[in-house]
């Protein structure tokens, strides 16, 4: 007679572990969210109770979603122009004034005009240079003549200017030339304006052959 109860127990074992599997698995998914996975293969571990008391030492999801837009940053500059108040080289016209002798001396307003749109400053000497018609620079830099700077403020199609002197040639006897042009740089800027000159010789070399030029104050000239 063939025994027929070992193939019996088999399969109420084996109908008794997959029935304890489905326990265990119903029981897991009781206490929270299961995980949902990610487009990089890991898990996203969402907490749905706060209070429930989770694992110090669990690892949670802290990367920003995708497509999330940075934040503004402390000193980025606008879209909508320039932030600073200075102005710019770009934004303004050089011209010279008329000669106000005195006392042995030539004295010239070189002005500075806001062709901006927007209000902006000047603060300090302006850079001026004397330059031969093929572009070479005549005599030394002229020297800053000490005075106490001030900001002046332009508003548009407002001007600044500034003093630049030097001694007759026919009174001190320095060598002469005749420029082409002036070359004026506004402070803090690098690019030069260029201004035609037609005020005759001037002072490059020899005894009383220096330059000078004054700090920038509000308006066209004295």
């Amino acid at each position: 007679m063939a025994n027929t109860s070992q193939p019996l127990r088999r399969t109420a074992l084996l109908a008794s572990g997959v029935a304890l599997v489905g326990l265990l698995s119903a029981c897991g998914t009781e206490s929270g969210t299961p995980s949902t996975p990610r487009p990089d293969g890991s898990a996203r571990t969402t907490v749905t109770d706060p209070g429930a008391g989770t694992d110090p030492g669990a690892a949670t999801d802290t990367s920003p979603a995708v497509g999330a837009a940075p934040s503004d940053t402390a000193g980025s500059a606008s879209a909508s122009g320039r932030t600073d108040g200075r102005c710019h080289t770009s934004e303004l016209r050089a011209t010279v004034g008329r000669v106000d002798p005195g006392a042995g001396q030539r004295n010239f307003p070189v002005v500075l005009t806001n062709t901006a749109d927007r209000t902006c400053t000047l603060y300090g000497h302006p850079g001026a240079a004397f330059l031969d018609a093929s572009g070479k620079q005549l005599g030394p830099d002229p020297e800053r003549r000490p005075t106490s700077p001030r900001t002046v403020t332009l508003t548009p199609g407002e001007s600044a200017w500034a003093g630049l002197s030097f001694s007759s040639p026919e009174i001190s006897g320095a060598r002469t030339a005749t420029p082409a042009a002036l070359l004026v740089t506004p402070p803090d800027e690098h690019d030069p304006l260029k201004v035609k000159w037609t005020a005759g010789e001037v002072p490059v070399g020899g005894d009383e052959s220096s330059v000078s030029v004054t700090a920038l104050e509000a308006g066209t000239g004295p």
